[in-house]
């Protein structure tokens, strides 16, 4: 394809990841309301029906990403990008209607699936791109993505403030929209010389653990990987529910607040982690970050001042450098071929993060919320994750020694 007819098919790709991410973004303002809507329970239960209905979203994905890349390079791009789409304008609507719990959690599990589309676009953009070009494109994967998280909670709280199930109109309007748009500019890209037959055994998203065993010299840093992202979900997992316990916030309160937050972490990690690296180091900036980190967690836990919080929120993602700084030491550590096995487990270890954070961080939450709890407390998930980052100094202190000793 010359590079005036991949404008559009791109931009519809661009779109696709964006409403991904929207998927994502768009129901944390509007889930407490919305569970307590359907279910007739209070804050606390709701939160916990939070935890699972996110846990199902994050196992698909983790599940059904390696299984949809590779129904792709068997059945072409074009027709694994228009059904999820289509599935996905449909479980929009699903979850506008749904009436039962049930009925939200079968809907969030065909969600995760229909999300997990990075994989087939991605390497949709690399069938119709020059190889000087790829990187600048992918590029555009990862920035679809931030704006994604960015717009979905904007949408999902200023539209909430009409209802609960109103943003998901509004998301199935959009889907249906694009579908359309990809059914009339997107082509198909696998031909005959590049087709190739369903292996089940290349699907299996568990593979990546088993490389693990593989990289020694890593193994340490992917455990404090583990934790740091485990910590750091905390935020899609119960701010909606913390602060409107707490602060009582609304849906188009807490929907601002979340894009602020990222709005900070995009600006951080596109642009001041380069200023922390040329200052600090990688290894530094690791120390810098969780110490901030540990910081930022016990004054959310504690500060019961609703306009300090709103302040704190873009602040907080000053934090947000440890992840990069973790993947450029671990990078270090892996040998030159060992880079694709190595990405490979980091992903599926913050798949793993993704889907048991949501779990414990309710129940905490929940637990210290509850009528007759020993002690109301809604910020104990943020005393936990706290907690967390003084064992992730401990595991980062202990693997300098032991390189060291070694």
């Amino acid at each position: 394809m010359t590079e005036p007819q991949n404008r559009l098919p791109i931009l519809f790709i661009v779109i696709t990841l964006v409403l991904d991410a929207i998927g994502i973004g768009l129901i944390l303002p509007v889930m407490p309301d919305l569970i307590q809507d359907v279910e007739g329970v209070g804050l606390s239960d709701a939160a916990v029906w939070g935890g699972i209905l996110a846990t199902s979203f994050a196992i698909m994905q983790f599940l059904c990403g390696p299984l949809i890349g590779n129904l792709s390079d068997r059945f072409g791009r074009r027709p694994v990008l228009l059904v999820s789409l289509a599935t996905m304008a449909l479980d929009y609507v699903v979850m506008a209607l749904a009436g039962s719990i049930w009925l939200l959690l079968a809907a969030r599990i065909v969600g995760g699936v229909t999300a997990s589309t990075q994989a087939t676009a991605s390497a949709f953009i690399a069938d119709i791109s020059r190889p000087e070009d790829k990187a600048a494109r992918f590029g555009m994967v990862g920035a679809s993505f931030g704006i994604g998280f960015v717009i979905g909670p904007l949408i999902g709280g200023f539209l909430g403030e009409l209802g609960p199930r109103a943003p998901f109109w509004a998301a199935a309007a959009l889907a249906t929209a694009n579908l359309a748009f990809g059914y009339f500019v997107l082509p198909e890209t696998v031909t005959d010389r590049i087709r190739r037959p369903l292996d089940w055994r290349r699907a299996n998203p568990l593979g990546a653990f088993r490389a693990m065993g593989r990289l020694p010299g890593v193994r340490p840093l992917l455990g404090l990987f583990f934790l740091y992202e485990f910590a750091m979900f905390i935020y899609p997992a119960i701010w909606a529910y913390f602060t409107q316990f707490r602060f009582g916030w609304s849906a188009g309160t807490i929907g601002i607040s979340l894009a602020l937050f990222g709005i900070g972490v995009a600006a951080v990690q596109g642009g001041l982690i380069r200023v922390y690296l040329r200052v600090l180091g990688e290894r530094n900036t690791v120390w810098f970050g969780l110490a901030y980190n540990f910081c930022a967690f016990l004054a959310i836990g504690f500060v019961d001042n609703s306009t300090a919080v709103l302040l704190m929120t873009p602040l907080i993602a000053l934090g947000a450098v440890v992840t990069p700084g973790l993947q450029a030491l671990m990078s270090k550590a892996a040998g030159d071929n060992q880079q694709g096995e190595l990405q490979g487990a980091v992903s599926s270890t913050r798949s793993v993060a993704m889907v048991l954070s949501p779990l414990v961080m309710t129940q905490i939450f929940a637990a210290f919320t509850r009528e007759g709890a020993p002690a109301i407390l809604p910020g104990a998930p943020f005393v936990l994750a706290a907690a967390l980052m003084l064992l992730c100094a401990v595991v980062f202190a202990a693997r300098r020694g032991g390189a060291q000793a070694a």
